[in-house]
């Protein structure tokens, strides 16, 4: 353990690395699909008229790892509604 670590109890501080040339994908929609040990779920980007979605990124996570991400955008989107306002859904 360094002083710092000592100094500091806690859990360490995560550091996500975004790779150079990473490619950024844009999807509007999300297809999933699930069995007892996975999540699985397809982006896509569908254009306004058109009846074919091309899927562009798979992301594959446990259940477990799914509901965690679901509680994260829960709390991400409560925060981004206290600052930016509510966001009305089409359809009610």
């Amino acid at each position: 353990m360094s002083i710092e670590q000592a100094a500091n109890p806690g859990p360490p501080t995560l550091q996500m690395v975004i790779p150079q040339g990473l490619i950024i994908e844009y999807a509007n929609l999300v297809r999933i699909a699930h069995s007892p040990t996975e999540m699985v779920f397809d982006f896509a980007h569908l254009l306004p008229g058109s009846t074919s979605a091309q899927i562009s990124s798979r992301i594959i996570m446990s259940p477990i790892g799914a509901k965690l991400l679901m509680r994260a955008l829960s709390e991400n989107i409560t925060r981004y509604e206290a600052a930016f306002g509510e966001m009305n859904l089409p359809g009610g």
